[in-house]
């Protein structure tokens, strides 16, 4: 199982090394910096379709372009190939690709914490971790869900394979097999995560808050970073500053007026107006005045960004950490 994990996630590095994916195309506004970003309906995109819709970005000068990415890998190989100049990824992806040396991309911010829109959801009758020895656990390899079981297991002194089954369910498909018995218990994230919690006799055995890295650092099994590609960021450092005033002024309203934000996201999403609600207000966003302490060296995160690479490794995710700080760059803040 853990040559299967580490196989697997080195594919998704791989991948993202070497696919090239298109462009959206389309012609950009005249006298306006084009910037091309990468997303999804995923939460950690709120901020960038909010400054699209609301005009923050062209109240810059940025001409901002939306490229959609059905999974991680595909984004991040986007980026290193130069189809986009900005997205959002997932840590556990990013440090993927850092482990095997790429240097084309710099962290240049953090989105949010979504701790507690991801967790590991059991039926009533379990009490502890423990209950479920000799039982199935579903979660998506590879994943920060993937992450949080392993470190769960480890804390309780429990053992993949030994102690407890841990089965590759993708994503979309987890609320079946948790409803058809096909798994005892589902770790997930956001919207699967809320879909499993609405069914009749469930709850949630434990979330992102309970891993280890969190209580010390603060960092969640897969934070999102906002990251650039670096020949980008050389090109055009004053547009990466301007699309970070306009990035943090969607934060601050997704912080504070949640409300306003609903109607362009839904958009997106294709939620109803009350799970959109539900969704930003699942998370903490975090503003420009709280980067520099994000990203800043010495910084509580970054450690714990670094820990977590190191945790990937002890979990046999990737084969060496990479040094974390490398890859941070807070100029354009």
């Amino acid at each position: 199982m853990r040559s299967t994990r580490r196989q697997f996630i080195k594919g998704m590095a791989l991948g993202a090394a070497t696919l090239a994916l298109p462009a959206s195309g389309g012609a950009w506004a005249a006298g306006m910096q084009a910037v091309r970003y990468g997303g999804s309906a995923w939460l950690g995109h709120y901020p960038a379709w909010l400054a699209i819709k609301t005009g923050y970005f062209k109240e810059q000068n940025l001409d901002v372009g939306w490229d959609s990415f059905g999974t991680t890998s595909a984004r991040v190989s986007a980026l290193l190939s130069g189809n986009i100049d900005m997205a959002v990824t997932a840590a556990p992806a990013a440090l993927a690709v850092m482990s095997r040396g790429s240097r084309h991309f710099a962290i240049i911010g953090v989105p949010e914490n979504f701790g507690r829109v991801e967790g590991l959801i059991v039926r009533d009758g379990v009490q502890k971790l423990q209950d479920l020895k000799g039982k199935k656990i579903g979660v998506t390899f590879a994943s920060s869900a993937h992450l949080l079981v392993l470190n769960l297991l480890d804390q309780a002194g429990m053992k993949v394979d030994k102690d407890i089954t841990v089965l590759n369910v993708p994503a979309p498909e987890m609320p079946a097999a948790f409803q058809s018995g096909q798994i005892d218990a589902a770790a997930a994230w956001t919207p699967q995560f809320n879909a499993i919690q609405a069914m009749p006799g469930v709850k949630v055995l434990a979330d992102d808050t309970q891993f280890s890295l969190y209580r010390d650092y603060g960092v969640t099994p897969g934070p999102d970073l906002l990251v650039a590609r670096r020949a980008f960021l050389e090109k055009h450092p004053e547009a990466v500053k301007r699309f970070l005033k306009a990035y943090f002024r969607a934060n601050e309203q997704l912080k504070s007026q949640p409300d306003s934000a609903v109607a362009p996201l839904i958009e997106l999403t294709k939620l109803s107006p009350s799970e959109q609600l539900e969704m930003i207000k699942g998370a903490d966003w975090y503003g420009s005045a709280e980067q520099q302490g994000l990203l800043a060296p010495g910084s509580k995160f970054i450690d714990g960004l670094q820990k977590l690479a190191e945790m990937m490794v002890r979990y046999g995710q990737i084969d060496k950490a990479p040094p974390v700080r490398d890859w941070v760059d807070p100029s354009s803040l």
